[in-house]
């Protein structure tokens, strides 16, 4: 009841015309940020900070806080659209939400997205209100080891949940590990696949590489079947319903929508309070356990459940990572680094005492997530209407379009030549493999959570000096265990009962 207290008091530091007007110019400015590919929330309030040199520290860290939590809606919007995920947490909408459109519901899909969005988004902030400091020393408890044995679990899930064969996936994983290697080792600082290119010493840049696995390789299959598409949209797109009236859920789809949002937006919540895990593990977790619920049609195909799922866990995460920011100073992502150093710039102290010596801070900021989420939902449906037309574009324009989007993200995150070529071959090699069956999905969540696997692995085995006690030797860590060791071994048993129910059948013939 106290920290409902405190937040009305947080509103009432809020509700002043400066702090509610760069609230709302935040969050328009993170959908903005949010749908351009190769942007995303870090670079938006890294180029933000300096504007708000001249704010009182509240307005300043209500207007970078409003464009990082709107982001996570405007990710969804060319990763539905366009099959570009505008930033990573955005790569499972990109499952269900492109595939959902391209079947002629592009409105229902972005509505899906941005009601998931409020809902996970409002679990998350309802939660970091009631449990701010309980949060942040939940998320204390998660060290190397444990949070070795969660990028275990969700690196098995995308191994065994994502595409038809699980030989493949697995397969395409490894390949995405293999390919997140290339770069300095993060603990030693040698280099590791570079093949004497000084340009791999820093790795391969995620953003190239998404854009190209799955936007760049999208304009390849529309030139091999542009006539085809052409056909197709011309019979099929003139027909695409642009008012927001006939964009809206039928109480079918809300039924299927809403056990996958409440569901994700609690697991998410939690998910980005743990150190350095963020939207983009919190969307891929949620849409990992949602593959174990029952949905109405499979996931990958356009299921609502998968996008649903996706959305409101990135936006609870998003909501979550505010918790140990605050109350121990942790950033969870690195955007909340940024955020961090803003925080410090201006003179606070990220940690326990910041709620009892600053709260108008505090709770102005944790009040200012629930003006912005409302905000951004209603922006977010009102501009349904204009982004639908980009569907009714003929492949012709879609296609050097397209390219030029590709072009642009992939050089404003090197500011090099060199994003752009990685782009162009991920999307070669991105493009040969969807052909031969091979799902690319796995590889790019693989690609995003293995260096994060490799750096906790290998502290806790530092810490440890190489035991393996460290990841059994507390209830937590055995309850993480005996949940990795189920979805290994889950398909095993599965397989072999398969094969013993076979026998019998044919022993009874």
């Amino acid at each position: 009841m106290e920290n409902f207290t405190s937040l009305l008091s947080g509103f009432h530091t809020l509700m002043t015309a400066e702090n509610i007007g760069v609230c709302m110019l935040g969050a328009a400015l993170g959908l903005i940020v949010g749908a351009m590919p190769g942007i995303g929330s870090l670079a938006g309030v890294a180029l933000l900070l300096p504007l708000t040199y001249k704010f009182n520290p509240t307005t300043a860290v209500i207007m970078l806080g409003a464009l990082y939590y709107s982001n996570m809606y405007g990710g969804s919007f060319s990763a539905i659209l366009l099959n570009i995920p505008g930033d990573s947490p955005a790569i499972t909408t990109a499952l269900d939400g492109y595939p959902m459109a391209k079947n002629g519901r592009p409105g229902p899909a972005l509505v899906t997205a941005n009601l998931s969005s409020f809902i996970g988004g409002t679990i998350g902030i309802l939660i970091l209100t009631c449990t701010a400091s309980g949060l942040a020393n939940l998320g204390l408890k998660f060290g190397y080891a444990e949070m070795t044995l969660v990028l275990l679990i969700a690196m098995t899930s995308i191994s065994w949940l994502i595409g038809e064969n699980p030989m493949k996936g697995i397969v395409i994983t490894m390949f995405g590990i293999l390919i997140a290697s290339i770069g300095m080792d993060t603990l030693s600082g040698a280099p590791r696949y570079n093949f004497g290119n000084m340009y791999l010493l820093g790795g391969i840049p995620f953003t190239s590489f998404v854009i190209g696995c799955v936007g760049f390789a999208q304009v390849i299959k529309l030139i091999n079947e542009r006539e085809a598409d052409d056909a197709k949209r011309g019979s099929k797109e003139r027909s695409v319903k642009l008012s927001i009236k006939d964009s809206m859920l039928t109480l079918k789809d809300l039924k299927r929508l809403l056990p996958a949002a409440l569901r994700s937006g609690i697991l998410g919540t939690f998910v980005g309070v743990l150190p350095g895990s963020g939207a983009t593990t919190g969307s891929m977790v949620g849409y990992a356990i949602q593959k174990k619920f029952k949905s109405e049609q499979p996931m990958g195909t356009g299921a609502i459940e998968g996008i649903a799922a996706s959305e409101a866990a990135n936006n609870a995460a998003a909501a979550g990572a505010f918790a140990p920011l605050l109350a121990l100073g942790i950033p969870g992502s690195g955007t909340g680094a940024v955020l961090l150093g803003g925080l410090m710039m201006w003179g606070l102290n990220p940690g326990p005492l910041l709620f009892d010596s600053n709260p108008e801070f505090c709770w102005g900021l944790i009040s200012s997530l629930y003006l912005a989420n409302l905000f951004t939902l209603l922006v977010a449906i009102l501009v349904i209407p204009f982004l639908i037309k980009i569907l009714s574009v003929p492949v012709k324009y879609m296609i050097p379009i397209i390219t030029c989007v590709c072009i642009v993200g992939a050089y404003s995150t090197s500011n090099s030549m060199f994003g752009v070529i990685v782009m162009f071959i991920s999307g070669i090699v991105g493009y040969l493999l969807e052909k031969n069956g091979f799902p690319t999905a796995p590889m790019l969540l693989a690609f995003v959570l293995a260096p994060m696997l490799e750096k906790n692995m290998r502290k806790a085995f530092i810490a440890s000096q190489g035991g393996l006690k460290i990841f059994a030797d507390s209830p937590l860590k055995l309850a993480l265990l005996a949940v990795f060791l189920v979805l290994v071994l889950t398909p095993l048993v599965k397989n072999i009962l398969r094969k013993l129910k076979a026998r019998k059948s044919q022993a009874h013939a």
